[in-house]
């Protein structure tokens, strides 16, 4: 194609000294006969004397060409972008008009300026008025004296903190975090079965204060939530203390910034913080699952606002949960268990496997209660300083696990009803055999927490485990 055929389009505005500077090209650039359509950002009179320069002052045509630096000069062949170059450089901008000579009395290189199109806020007001994102969920006004923190209390969407006031804008902006459609259906989420899409995930990411990078994150919980293996409806309903834990495994981890070290299962992380409450307010938001309503909690427990952590693979000396679930080990995913509160399990004089086994063994009896057996299951998220006792008698987790069980495994005649005083217990036809605490795989082990302190934690579960309850579920993280 000669350069005659060709044409060319470069946007500029005047605010930008680059783009004045270059004013004098496009005289030279029309003097050649190169087919050139200008574009103004700013103002439609600049440049001067540039011949007929198209108004982009609503930033339509930059939001459209993608236009991040201008001056941008766009060679199109055939109403096609054959390829591009931003700023005034004098080499690249003779080659991609095939001129021997231009701007001979201008510096050889400056550099840009931002587009107006891409100041902050302005992509996602430029997605809404002009691209193919239409917002489905129903507008609610606020007055002009209402405060919007308050609007969020007084409408029932907050858990009983403040949320972020989940605007057109913030939620546009979210959903550049996935490449997943705003209306794809996700499933229904209980307890009044309503219909979750991506958007509604995201405007419950929104009011969390996730950030947009979070999303795929939150988008793969909610779908771990609806998996029927994890019986979300029931573990609202229950009046034990259970909530969803998200357990988040793979890269995606360290690229959004999680905790897995010092103070892993507490505050101060935001990815920690705000992905396992997007979870929960998505079930309270969408689905309805509200105190008081259908979660009969007696107690509750605080995790219920968020609990959510990453596992410290990078220093484990162990598969991790993912890969311990069958996923490989590049893969991200995300873990959910019907989780109580945390337990704190102190050993600082363990130095051998089966001393620290026999520690674990003797708190990980009092989940639920000591005299229950194959009720719950239960989450073992061991320190480093435990993890390394493991690792210098080169056991695995397998071992470990094992070990855990047969510590576990008491006669049932020790846990009938009225043994000991207590009128708790299980059911007489059992008697005659030797227990295990959890069901075949109930018990995982995670490694988590921050390397000084012999201290691990023990995170029991539902009174209601495998088919008559729910099991852990795990879901890789899409985009």
């Amino acid at each position: 194609m000669s350069s005659q055929q060709a044409e060319y389009i470069l946007v500029l505005k005047k605010e930008c000294p680059t783009c004045v500077l270059v004013e004098p090209v496009i005289a030279e650039l029309r003097a050649a006969g190169r087919r050139l359509q200008i574009w103004s950002q700013d103002d439609p009179d600049f440049p001067a004397n540039a011949g007929e320069v198209g108004d982009d002052r609503e930033l339509q045509l930059s939001w459209r060409l993608g236009i991040e630096t201008v001056p941008t000069v766009i060679r199109l062949d055939r109403d096609t972008e054959r390829e591009r170059t931003v700023g005034w450089d004098r080499n690249e901008w003779m080659r991609l008009f095939e001129l021997d000579q231009l701007g001979a009395d201008l510096p050889g290189f400056r550099p840009g300026c931002g587009s107006k199109s891409v100041e902050p806020g302005m992509p996602e007001r430029l997605a809404l008025k002009f691209g193919d994102i239409s917002l489905q969920s129903r507008r609610i006004e606020i007055g002009e004296m209402e405060d919007p923190l308050e609007s969020c209390f007084e409408r029932g969407w907050s858990d009983g903190l403040p949320v972020v006031p989940p605007t057109e804008i913030r939620v546009v902006r979210m959903l550049a975090g996935t490449q997943r459609k705003p209306d794809e259906v996700l499933g229904l989420v209980p307890p009044d079965l309503q219909a979750c899409t991506i958007e509604k995930v995201a405007i419950n990411a929104v009011m969390a204060g996730c950030k947009p990078e979070y999303l795929p994150v939150v988008i793969a919980a909610v779908e771990a939530c609806l998996i029927d293996e994890f019986c979300m409806h029931g573990l609202l309903a229950t009046t034990w203390f259970s909530g969803p834990m998200v357990i988040v495994n793979g890269p995606i981890a360290r690229a959004i910034g999680m905790n897995s070290g010092s103070n892993a299962l507490g505050q101060g992380n935001r990815a920690n913080a705000t992905i396992g409450r997007a979870l929960q307010l998505v079930i309270r938001n969408v689905g309805g699952g509200k105190p008081g309503g259908v979660d009969r909690a007696t107690l509750g427990n605080p995790g219920k606002y968020t609990f959510c952590f990453a596992e410290d693979e990078e220093n484990s000396c162990w598969e991790s949960l993912a890969v311990q679930r069958g996923f490989e080990a590049g893969q991200s995913t995300v873990t959910l268990f019907a989780a109580d509160g945390v337990q704190g399990v102190a050993d600082q004089k363990s130095r051998e496997p089966e001393s620290l086994c026999r520690s674990l063994a003797a708190s990980l009896l009092s989940v639920g209660h000591r005299k229950f057996a194959m009720l719950s299951d239960a989450f073992i998220v061991l320190s480093p300083e435990h993890q390394r006792v493991f690792a210098e008698a080169n056991w695995s987790k397998q071992q470990v696990l094992a070990r855990l069980t047969e510590l576990t495994t008491r006669p049932g005649s020790q846990l009938m009803s009225g043994v000991d005083g207590i009128a708790e217990g299980m059911p007489d036809f059992l008697k005659d055999m030797d227990l295990p605490k959890f069901k075949p795989g109930g018990l995982n082990i995670v490694r988590a927490g921050g390397s000084a302190g012999l201290f691990s934690a023990i995170v029991g579960g539902w009174l209601a485990s495998g088919e008559f309850g729910s099991s852990p579920v795990s879901k890789e993280i899409g985009v």
